[in-house]
């Protein structure tokens, strides 16, 4: 039953990547595809749930859980979107794709069905959680440690993101580098707000059954590693250092991830020496 589950919900999925891949074709941009992966994992736990016949309060928290984070970073990615116009990164993904004429074939390949198996895998705790648990299947202690460790991530991401859009609509701060509330204690606490997120509904998952947290761990595994080392931080400050001067400055003071006090520079650099 979850086999065939998990494959109805990958073809839904898939479904979903390809309209909107057309939207993508139509417009010349593929930016948006930011906000269909919060998006995406809402709809892959609301499906998962509504395949029940008898849902219990584990597979209810489970699907609210992802819905709440997934639908509030769909509706704020593509509100900056709109502000703020076509994503740098992706431009320069599909610039030499553009070039050629490749564009369609490149933004399926490369952005909507990869973002598709990512976000399908990512989101692997939340649909087998969802299916493997039944109707009797208590809200445990190891569920309500994962949704604190959840409410804490959801807190991070909409502060991070709350303060970082104050701070950009000040026509003052163009050009500087946002260094003021919790990003001065890390240089991406919506990104660790996310790895939170997940892991938090992780544990609450394995509630359903030490198999559920087995083979999903790769989920938020692959997600931190993904944040941290790969597609996130490391992309984005490549620009950021490019396009902020005094980011060096404020990386070499400020935690890249987990949230920590500002690193103090020692008399030695301060003097050049």
């Amino acid at each position: 039953m979850i086999a065939e589950a998990l494959l109805a919900n990958a073809a839904i999925l898939l479904g979903l990547a390809m309209i909107l891949w057309v939207v993508a074709v139509q417009i010349d941009d593929v930016s948006f595809v930011d906000a269909y992966w919060g998006g995406g994992m809402a709809v892959m736990a609301a499906v998962s749930w509504l395949r029940l016949f008898d849902p219990g309060p584990l597979a209810s928290l489970l699907m609210a859980m992802t819905v709440i984070w997934g639908m509030r970073l769909c509706i704020h990615l593509l509100i900056r979107w709109r502000r703020e116009g076509e994503d740098k990164r992706y431009a320069r993904i599909l610039r030499k794709d553009r070039e050629k004429g490749r564009f369609a074939s490149a933004a399926l390949t490369k952005i909507f069905l990869s973002q598709s198996v990512l976000l399908f895998l990512v989101s692997s705790p939340a649909q087998y959680g969802i299916l493997e648990a039944s109707s009797l299947t208590p809200i445990s202690g190891l569920a309500l440690f994962g949704l604190g460790l959840w409410a804490i991530g959801i807190a991070f991401e909409w502060l991070g993101d709350w303060q970082l859009a104050r701070f950009k609509a000040d026509p003052e701060n163009k050009g500087k580098v946002m260094d003021r509330g919790l990003w001065r204690y890390t240089r991406h606490p919506n990104y660790f707000g996310d790895a939170c997120v997940w892991w938090g509904i992780w544990i609450a998952a394995a509630s359903a059954g030490w198999w559920v947290a087995a083979v999903t761990v790769v989920g938020p595994l692959f997600l931190t590693f993904t944040l941290t080392k790969w597609s996130g931080a490391p992309l984005l400050e490549r620009g950021m250092k490019a396009s902020r001067p005094g980011y060096d400055e404020y990386k070499a003071r400020t935690s890249a991830f987990f949230p920590l006090p500002p690193r103090k520079r020692s008399s030695r650099s301060r003097e050049g020496v």
